[in-house]
């Protein structure tokens, strides 16, 4: 059994005296030598910290506190510095060990009283300024919150943040030389059997092996993703708090629908129960109104084309009468299969009722795990969907046919975005486009950004002089830019906020620095913002988990920004800035109701 890796402070230097065994004794020897170096080879642990990997990961650590797209929380902070802290003692430790082979090479090596000196003085240096940038980190975090209009909130605390941080630190970096003894353990095995550098060869690709198959398929497949899932079939068998079944036959899981109400799910049974009322519509209108159609069929267990689900859609469309609506609203869904309220249900407030609004279920899980895991099948689910019913849409006579619009936030825009090939197949798709929030991986999005106007920037961007496409973050004022240029019918508005993680996220953050973050900044961005490699990869990740807790116009929060959307892409004859008004201040109301 090999001897454990219990460090011996008692250690000195050869001129040193030879300390007592008491702790104060300890404690001095190890001041006067604050590292350490086995006996042997057969020691567990077989040296000391890297001193260049720890600078390193406090630059690093210090850098994850500098502002990034929102508002972060202590402990969110502590993840995030203990996160990149590795990564940087990584950096740090590569390099110390190509120059002490370097230094080997020219038979200079490194003096022990320099590293001696430096374990004595550079980490408590690194300590105390450390807490001053937490200090500082905290300010810039106050600055960023009243930039938003967050309540200014002590929700930093530089012991918390340091120690937790160190935690993460330390259980990583124990993990990581786990790897490294398994891997030595495995040359060492297989130098017994074959030559060294063969040995090297195959310890190296067993344990890169074993790893990755470790983490992927036992933890992340089997272990996260299996917990994961099944904890989203549960939550989608479920039925939220004040939600029942629908008794109007314009909706889905009715008694006289197509589509069962058990069949729904979650999110299902609250779209389609949620519909506004007749009596709703006629309060807000004074006139007459029709109660709304909702279709929505839940995840269906098919091949991936999703073809049944759709045709079932068109059943139940022919069912509830959809095709006689002024207006077929085709939304995408979320992971879960959620559809934000915010979304239809201005569209119906708008056309007396007299819509029809479809969605498909494609997953229960959350948004981000499906983004990850098969983002793809919103993508078929969506063309799925479209095809059936914009293939039935041309059998009607023009003159009697509804209007198609296309809509959804999050990972339901990507799915819709999935279905075109291009900006102007977009714009020819439908009579109207309404997005929130698009995933950079979206393609026709990445199209349009990437060729927008010159001198446009990125969250802001002017795409064909605001022809056909305009973006916004505060709708009411943005989507009327350019103000000199006509903006045609069809109509596609894109409301994206400068500060929503969702839309700039993407692995290229690790090496490469994006347009929204050089000047100019977006109208929420700190002036302090800066992109460093690796570490704002990790800033922006955790961004995403605070995103959705924003106020309205910030992170990946929309509010009532619909209203003003739908206003401008398909507004119903004789509409007016005032129907807007008082249509966000009904929604407002919707929403406080079911918060």
């Amino acid at each position: 059994m090999e001897k454990s890796d219990v460090t011996d402070f008692s250690a000195a230097t050869e001129h040193s005296p030879a300390p007592s065994n008491s702790f104060i004794g300890r404690v001095e020897a190890f001041i006067r030598r604050p590292h350490w170096d086995p006996p042997d080879d057969t020691w567990v642990v077989r040296r000391w910290p890297d001193l260049t990997g720890y600078c390193f990961a406090t630059l690093f650590f210090w850098l994850s506190l500098t502002p990034s797209l929102l508002p972060r929380p202590w402990i969110m902070q502590g993840l995030l510095g203990g996160i990149t802290g590795i990564a940087g003692y990584g950096v740090g430790s590569l390099l110390s060990t190509a120059a002490r082979a370097l230094a080997r090479r020219l038979d200079r090596p490194f003096s022990a009283h320099l590293r001696k000196r430096g374990w004595q003085f550079i980490p408590l240096v690194l300590l105390v300024v450390s807490i001053a940038v937490v200090v500082w980190g905290a300010r810039a975090q106050r600055r960023l919150q009243l930039l938003m209009g967050l309540s200014q909130s002590s929700t930093w605390n530089a012991g918390l943040i340091i120690g937790l941080s160190l935690g993460t630190f330390l259980f990583l970096l124990a993990v990581c030389r786990a790897v490294r003894l398994l891997a030595r353990k495995l040359v060492a095995w297989f130098g017994a059997l074959v030559p060294l550098p063969l040995a090297y060869a195959a310890g190296l690709l067993v344990c890169a092996t074993l790893v990755v198959v470790g983490t992927k398929n036992v933890l992340w497949d089997r272990g996260f993703i299996g917990f994961i899932d099944h904890v989203s079939r549960q939550a989608n068998e479920g039925t939220e708090p004040g939600i029942h079944q629908p008794v109007s036959p314009q909706v889905s899981g009715s008694p006289q629908s197509l589509v069962s109400w058990s069949s729904l799910g979650t999110k299902g049974r609250t779209f389609v129960a949620t519909a506004p009322t007749t009596q709703e519509l006629t309060a807000f209108s004074g006139q007459p109104s029709l109660p709304p159609v909702r279709v929505y069929v839940g995840e269906q267990v098919e091949a991936a084309d999703f073809t049944a689900a759709a045709a079932l859609a068109v059943r139940e469309m022919d069912r509830t009468g959809a095709w006689d609506r002024k207006v077929i609203n085709l939304v995408g869904t979320t992971g879960s299969g959620w559809v934000d309220r915010n979304i239809p249900t201005p569209l119906e407030y708008m056309y007396n009722g007299d819509t029809a609004t479809v969605a498909l279920q494609y997953s229960y899980l959350p948004s981000w795990i499906s983004f990850l895991v098969d983002k793809e099948r919103a993508g078929h689910a969506a063309r799925a969907l479209y095809q059936a019913v914009h293939t039935r849409l041309l059998t009607i006579p023009a003159d009697h046919r509804p209007k198609l619009v296309l809509s959804g936030e999050s990972l339901g825009a990507y799915a819709m975005d999935s279905v075109f090939t291009s900006p102007q197949a977009l714009i020819d798709g439908a009579d109207g486009v309404f997005f929130e929030g698009p995933p950079a991986a979206s393609k026709v999005w990445q199209q349009i950004v990437g060729h927008r106007d010159q001198g446009s920037p990125i969250w802001r961007p002017i795409y064909q002089n605001g022809k056909s496409i305009r973006f916004g973050q505060w709708p009411r004022s943005d989507l009327k830019y350019p103000s000199s240029a006509p903006w045609d019918h069809p109509r596609v508005v894109f409301l994206q906020n400068a500060s929503d993680p969702v839309v700039w996220w993407t692995p290229d953050l690790l090496t490469d620095k994006p347009a929204w973050a050089s000047p100019p900044l977006g109208p929420d961005i700190s002036p302090q913002l800066r992109y460093y490699p690796i570490v704002s990869f990790w800033q922006t990740t955790v961004d995403l988990a605070v995103s959705f807790g924003m106020p309205a116009q910030h992170g990946h929060s929309y509010g009532t920004g619909a209203c003003v959307g739908w206003g401008a892409v398909l507004p119903p004859p004789g509409w007016t800035a005032a129907d807007t008004e008082n249509l966000e201040n009904v929604m407002a109301a919707i929403n406080r109701k079911w918060s």
